[in-house]
């Protein structure tokens, strides 16, 4: 009965679209699950080369992409495959010629299609595409991070020149690319749309010599109606290529970011049973190919139990060194040891185990403050995350927060002021507890009080620990048991603070330069301003 047919492809079509939707489920699930560990296992290196922007799109629209063409697409596919199939059987089952005068136009159209597509700008507009939307992201995410300086500056987004210039590249690009293809569009359109202007002609060329007039004529009459429905399904697998190709360009990116390889672990890990870092003749560059050499030569050993201080000027490679430890890179030549140890043959997990990092750049979670300074031990309890709190002078500050350890950053208007956030994250780091505490610029944001009472906490932390510390308050530095100091990827000089201030080195000059500077003060027009 037509009922059961209908009903039939009801359900069908029903059962077709819960597999394809629970496949695409499954599949972005696993998909965005291995991606992150993937880049989580990644080197700094990779990130540092590879925006944010670019992965947050792979992650959010190219890997939801591919659910949608699993999900909606992939059945349209079967669809758009057997409906073409079914209509040029039907083409020729009736009148072979008059099939043929209808298959004609559609072969025709198609062509002209693969000669659009087929040029050298089409073959590019997928990569240029994609790129030029990462490119955008990039730009929207380092515009919204940096929104309060456009509106302290009184600026608009136009001022703002590399996210306005990224649009604009964007909008003339698609503009132009798709221009490009408006006399093969419209050809194709029109071709593909009037099948029967083609079928005219012959139908009258056959008509004359047909044996049966009134069974050609429902012949004719037949193939004219059925022509108007032929441009449907064949536009339809237009489409579904195109959006193929979209996924196909996407796929190839996410596999690029999952090509790139881990560190290498050693087959044969060794772990330390001491904590002294040395630097034994290291060289160090970013990028192996035409790029400066970072680090050279490099050579000192940070003592157990000692606070030694990388001091030097600006870009003169002290963070680079301190990325060395806990193997954010691999050096090119020499090898950084833990007690003695090389720490590419240690395990990963082992080696971060070792090592407590405080970065320059502050960053916490949108959790609770304890949840942030658990991040350094989930196993501590809360009498520990308290007691890591008072050793970085931020247990007082804590309490007076609405709900104190329990409070979310930056819910409810609560803000913290950078020394509050510096705190908060050395407090993570002495709940780790790890033999080897790195610093960078740990005390930056503190004012003279609290840097006098973190320095206090840091007397009992370091006891039995290796602790090294980049500054460039010379003051933090001052009582550290040893001083290197850093210029030009080289170790320009090294020893205590009342040896270097002797000679008239780099650090002496540095010092001399560090003291004139407290004692400089802003001046006005006396008299000039009302008190």
């Amino acid at each position: 009965m037509p009922w059961g047919g209908a009903v039939g492809a009801i359900v069908l079509n029903w059962f077709a679209l819960l597999c394809s939707h629970v496949s695409a489920f499954t599949t972005i699930y696993r998909l965005k699950l291995d991606f992150i560990r993937h880049i989580a296992s990644l080197p700094l290196g990779f990130h540092t080369a590879n925006s944010s922007g670019k992965l947050r799109k792979v992650v959010d629209e190219n890997i939801e992409k591919l659910e949608g063409f699993i999900a909606h697409q992939l059945p349209d596919l079967a669809g758009s495959v057997a409906a073409p199939i079914s209509a040029l059987v039907i083409l020729f089952v009736f009148d072979w010629r008059l099939g043929l005068a209808s298959f004609v136009p559609i072969i025709l159209s198609y062509l002209i299609q693969m000669i659009a597509f087929s040029g050298k700008a089409a073959q590019t507009f997928m990569s240029k595409y994609q790129s030029s939307l990462e490119d955008m992201n990039n730009a929207a995410v380092e515009y919204v991070r940096g929104i309060s300086v456009v509106k302290a500056f009184n600026q608009t987004i136009f001022s703002f020149r590399k996210f306005h210039e990224t649009i604009m590249t964007y909008g003339t690009f698609v503009k132009e690319y798709t221009m490009s293809f408006e006399t093969h569009m419209a050809l194709f359109l029109v071709i593909i749309h009037h099948v029967y202007i083609f079928l005219m002609p012959v139908i009258i060329l056959l008509a004359g010599g047909s044996a049966d007039y009134p069974a050609f004529a429902l012949s004719a009459l037949f193939y004219i109606i059925f022509s108007f429905s032929l441009a449907a399904p064949f536009i339809k697998v237009l489409y579904v290529s195109e959006i193929g190709r979209q996924i196909a360009d996407g796929i190839e990116r996410m596999d690029a970011t999952l090509d790139a390889q881990p560190l290498p672990e050693s087959a044969t890990p060794e772990t330390a049973f001491a904590y002294a870092v040395s630097f034994e003749h290291v060289t160090f560059s970013y990028n192996d190919e035409n790029e400066a050499v970072a680090l050279k030569d490099v050579n000192f050993t940070a003592d157990q139990g000692c606070l030694t201080a990388l001091v030097g000027p600006s870009g003169g490679g002290k963070s680079t060194l301190a990325h060395l430890i806990p193997r954010f890179y691999d050096v090119a030549t020499g090898a950084v040891k833990i007690g003695g140890v090389d720490v590419r043959n240690m395990t990963s997990d082992y080696l971060m185990s070792l090592v407590s990092f405080v970065f320059q750049d502050v960053f916490l979670f949108k959790q609770s403050i304890a949840d942030n300074i658990l991040i350094g031990n989930k196993d501590a309890s809360r009498e520990e995350v308290i007691a890591a709190a008072k050793a970085a002078q931020c247990h007082e500050f804590i309490e007076n927060l609405p709900q104190g350890y329990d409070t979310v950053i930056g819910t409810k208007n609560v803000h913290l002021s950078g020394g509050e956030k510096q705190r908060i994250v050395i407090a993570r780091a002495i709940l780790k507890n790890a033999p080897v505490l790195v610093l960078d610029e740990a005390t930056a944001f503190t004012d003279p009080e609290n840097e006098y009472k973190i320095q206090k906490a840091f007397e009992e932390l370091m006891k039995n620990k290796t602790v090294i510390i980049i500054a460039h308050r010379l003051s933090t530095v001052r009582g550290a048991d040893k001083i290197v100091v850093i210029d030009k990827g080289r170790v320009a000089e090294k020893g205590r603070h009342d040896d270097l201030v002797k000679p008239r080195g780099l650090y002496s000059r540095m010092w001399e330069q560090y003291t004139a500077s407290l004692g400089w003060t802003l001046g006005g027009k006396q008299g000039a301003c009302h008190v």
